[in-house]
């Protein structure tokens, strides 16, 4: 069965919408990297919507052709680099397109409708309205699976961190860079 997507700016009324597929998402597309105690931690915080993005109008969602949400990702001009509303150490000052890396943020795609292609679709926007606004660099904190996905579109990865979760628990992350190409002349 093929599906018509849709990839939409998201709007402040998407939010409870968003929370449920960021859940789901990394529930069901993280298990095989993370534990259930780390996922759960990391919906705390470190996971989640950044109503920033939204109201930078930054962040998207892409839709069916029945308007169900499968699929959301953004980028930002902010500082912080990941994390949702209620994630501790927010920066949410600028960064500065001539020498700062924009920020490619909080990607999560419906599990029944991964792998076909969406999270591509998302970061291609992304870069290219970052692009848009003067960034020549991307950079973002890549989750176990989100990681396969950056690696194939040019990112490359650091070493990997462990960020601290409630519960004395921790979760791995990879910090991720990518550098958009000089045209040839």
């Amino acid at each position: 069965m093929r599906v018509d997507y849709q990839l939409r700016l998201a709007v402040a009324a998407d939010e409870p919408v968003l929370r449920d597929l960021i859940a789901r998402s990394i529930r069901e597309l993280g298990a095989v990297d993370y534990t259930s105690e780390q996922i759960e931690a990391a919906l705390l915080g470190a996971f989640g919507v950044d109503t920033a993005l939204i109201r930078d109008q930054t962040y998207f969602v892409i839709e069916t052709g029945s308007g169900d949400i499968v699929g959301c990702g953004g980028w930002s001009r902010r500082k912080t680099l990941f994390g949702s509303d209620t994630r501790e150490s927010r920066d949410d000052s600028w960064l500065d397109p001539a020498v700062d890396a924009a920020r490619i943020r909080a990607f999560f795609i419906d599990s029944r409708h991964a792998r076909r292609g969406l999270g591509r679709m998302l970061l291609e926007r992304c870069e290219a309205e970052a692009a848009g606004v003067g960034f020549t660099e991307f950079a973002l904190m890549a989750t176990l699976p989100g990681k396969r996905l950056y690696e194939v579109c040019g990112y490359a990865g650091n070493a990997p961190i462990e960020h601290p979760l409630p519960g004395g628990l921790s979760i791995t992350f990879v910090p991720m860079t990518k550098r958009l190409r000089k045209p040839v002349s």
